[in-house]
């Protein structure tokens, strides 16, 4: 089903891939792109259980948007483990504007079709997302 504002569609394998995070856990992180000649959102990259953040945020082109969700694992100040969906939208200043737009306009399409993310966040270079955010916000 395409999106009525910028008429992107969503890949099967977009959702699979999140079920599979969110219920299972066996994917740390994914990478969404939207392939524009196609006119959808697809799966670009998806990271093992056992990779780190680093290797979530090295997996992020440095100049083209990019969705991601990262399942962020933490202890509270309770000492509980616990963990946080992260959905991340990626949207480097260097990247083009036309990326920008797109992905801007899909964004809360694209999201609600990833039922179970807990938190959100922009970021327009990595010290946006990096860890020190990503732990603030997950509690």
């Amino acid at each position: 089903m395409a999106n009525a504002a910028s008429g992107m569609a969503v890949h099967d394998d977009c959702k699979l891939r999140f079920l599979e995070l969110k219920a299972k856990r066996t994917h740390r992180f994914i990478i969404y792109k939207i392939e524009e000649k196609q006119k959808q959102v697809v799966v670009e990259f998806v990271g093992e259980p056992t990779q780190s953040y680093e290797d979530f945020t090295a997996s992020l082109p440095a100049d083209e948007c990019r969705y991601a969700v990262y399942d962020f694992d933490f202890v509270t100040a309770e000492n509980c483990q616990k963990s946080r969906i992260f959905f991340i939208a990626w949207s480097p200043d260097t990247s083009r504007v036309r990326s920008k737009m797109i992905y801007a306009s899909s964004k809360d399409r694209f999201k609600r079709e990833l039922d179970g993310i807990q938190v959100e966040l922009q970021a327009t270079d990595p010290t946006e997302m990096g860890l020190d955010v990503i732990q603030s916000r997950a509690s």
